[in-house]
């Protein structure tokens, strides 16, 4: 019971449910109305947090810095309260008044608003041009007609509005409410339309783009474009949803297709050359800390300059052990232009064209501060698109299909209008690059990676001196080995090592013992993770194709392909192998669930 005249009279004039709390956090009292906030008979004598949940502390310190919201919200008894914390006035015992505002009805139609808000879906059959071409002329119509009814299907059972603007695109339109049973079903629809026969070599897939939050629905139409675009770039297979700022990925099962037109390479290749005579100067930058893939596409791009008529440098602050032979070949031939970070921002202005190679993430660059300094920006990458990719690119060659970038830099060479373009060194630069992130052409590798391999080899490219170029020294050799030795194998096909000391060729090492283990009966993918000499954490990542291991490296804040993926953190190498643990058991539980 209230005791205090003040309480009692409170207790009469005030509507609301209000509970009176000792500075010890016991209640000492409350009114007839508490009743609705609490089935118990009494509450009296019972502690404030037991019962809420709420510090006492915590409420008057919202009202004390008078917070915008100086709320604290609860659900009991079926409905939502907002709490509020006062002293009580007048008196000196230090007691405070606790009242409950119910808000349910806001709440549920905050919820009606929520549920109620229009999403836009497009949806993009992958490849259909190469299914149709490949398929025999009496199936077409039936697997057409099959796409059609699942896809018209998924959109009844989620009370959508679907529009078929194009042979292999439909547009819908649905409820937040239904959308979000998607997201948490992670898109079940990408399942159901890869299981569809065709005569083709491949699956059939489904590619979406989901945008949610526009401030209208012109806006929220540009969001699913954003993110159709996106899983297109990504590879296909999958769903992209742009929810305001943020984007979410699900799905990505499917190695990505090969496209048998090399028409996009031609028209890359005129435009690249347009951008190029239009521009003084021309700057040609990589990732940090660059691969074979990234240097040799970089000379590449460099003679793609040379043969416009126009002056080209290659940004390099510095190179790794695994690039020294063939750099050091490079720069002392003479016949290219090396420029450090320092020198490269002085030189760029914003008549200078950047050509970015092997990368299409900011984060990534040599030297991301160019990006504001130059007038046009052109990236040729393999990688599937991230969030964090570069906005304002002019041109944007991103073909995750493509084993590397040299091999995208190749074709392009390859419509310049001469014969021989190229000199042995960028030719065996090039199919250096193929080779490392082809696994000496064992993983992601089509008709097109070996069609230029042969081009390459034509050129000039001698195997046995790109063999030589990845010659390491005896102490990684051994660190190598050391790391192979101690690799964990787990019942599930995953192989786990974590390479001791710190490593100046961290990245290097990894990725090499990641390949060796998956030469190991039963593996299907490894993961190996060791400190670099600046004390970060490495993490290679290699997969035979049953799992997708760039969707795990994306959780880690790295990327790559469905078979090739790295990321860079600030954890232990213990902590990563530990999480990248806790993200499979996760994986499996979400398919069993699916299952069932």
């Amino acid at each position: 019971m209230l005791e205090s005249c003040f309480e009692k009279a409170f207790a009469e004039t005030i509507p609301l449910p209000v509970c009176v709390v000792d500075p010890n956090g016991k209640v000492v009292g409350s009114n007839h109305h508490i009743g609705e906030v609490f089935l118990y008979d009494e509450i009296v004598g019972s502690d404030f947090f037991a019962l809420t949940g709420v510090k006492i502390g915590d409420l008057l310190e919202c009202a004390k810095l008078m917070e915008d919201n100086p709320y604290k919200m609860i659900v009991r008894n079926d409905k939502t309260f907002h709490l509020y914390a006062t002293k009580e006035p007048g008196s000196d015992s230090g007691n405070i008044l606790v009242f409950f505002y119910d808000i349910s009805c806001y709440e549920e139609l905050k919820k009606k608003y929520e549920d109620e808000r229009s999403c836009v879906c497009i949806a993009q059959i992958d490849n259909y041009d190469e299914l149709i071409a490949i398929t025999p002329p009496d199936m077409r119509m039936a697997i057409s007609s099959q796409v059609d009814k699942t896809i018209r299907k998924w959109a009844a059972d989620n009370r959508a509005s679907i529009v078929n603007n194009k042979q292999n695109e439909y547009v819908l339109y649905m409820e937040y409410i239904y959308m979000k049973k998607l997201m948490e079903n992670k898109f079940a629809i990408l399942d159901e339309v890869r299981q569809i026969e065709t005569e083709a070599d491949f699956p059939l897939s489904l590619s979406i783009g989901v945008g949610i939050g526009g401030a209208s629905l012109e806006e929220t139409e540009e969001f699913a474009t954003q993110a159709i675009d996106q899983a297109l770039a990504r590879g296909g297979d999958q769903a992209v949803v742009k929810f305001d700022n943020q984007v979410t990925y699900y799905g990505g099962k499917l190695q990505t297709v090969e496209k048998t037109n090399k028409g996009k390479s031609r028209v890359i290749a005129h435009m690249l050359k347009q951008m190029i005579e239009a521009s003084d100067r021309i700057l040609i930058m990589g990732h940090s800390n660059p691969d074979m893939d990234s240097f040799g596409s970089s000379l590449g791009m460099y003679r793609v300059c040379k043969m416009q008529g126009h002056e080209a440098s290659i940004v390099l602050d510095e190179v790794n052990e695994s690039l020294s032979v063939i750099y050091r070949q490079a720069k002392d031939s003479g016949n290219y232009s090396f420029m450090n970070n320092a020198k490269a921002l002085e030189y760029a202005n914003d008549k200078t064209l950047l050509i970015i190679v092997d990368t299409h993430r900011s984060s990534y660059l040599e030297c991301p501060e160019l990006l504001d300094k130059v007038g046009e920006i052109a990236i040729i990458d393999h990688h599937r698109r991230a969030t964090d990719s570069i906005k304002n690119a002019r041109l944007s060659y991103i073909e995750s299909y493509a084993s590397s970038a040299a091999e995208l830099v190749s074709e392009i060479l390859q419509y310049s209008g001469k014969k021989r373009v190229l000199n042995k060194l960028e030719a065996e630069a090039l199919l250096g690059g193929m080779t490392i992130d082809t696994n000496r052409f064992a993983v992601k590798t089509g008709v097109r990676t070996f069609e230029a391999a042969a081009w390459l080899r034509r050129s000039g490219a001698d195997t046995t001196e790109v063999k030589r170029f990845f010659q390491t020294d005896i102490e990684s050799f051994r660190v190598r080995a050391k790391c192979i030795a101690h690799a964990q194998i787990h019942d599930n096909g995953i192989a786990m090592s974590i390479c001791e000391g710190f490593n100046r060729e961290a990245q290097i090492i990894h990725s090499q013992v990641a390949d060796e283990l998956l030469n190991i009966k039963g593996i299907k993918a490894s993961f190996v993770a060791g400190r670099n000499d600046r004390g970060k954490t490495t993490v290679s990542a290699r997969s035979l194709g049953a799992l997708n291991v760039q969707v795990i490296m994306e959780k880690l804040g790295g990327g790559g392909h469905l078979t090739t993926a790295g990321a860079q953190v600030d954890s232990s190498p213990e902590e990563v192998l530990e999480t990248i643990e806790q993200i499979l058991r996760d994986s499996m539980a979400d398919e069993e669930k699916k299952q069932k």
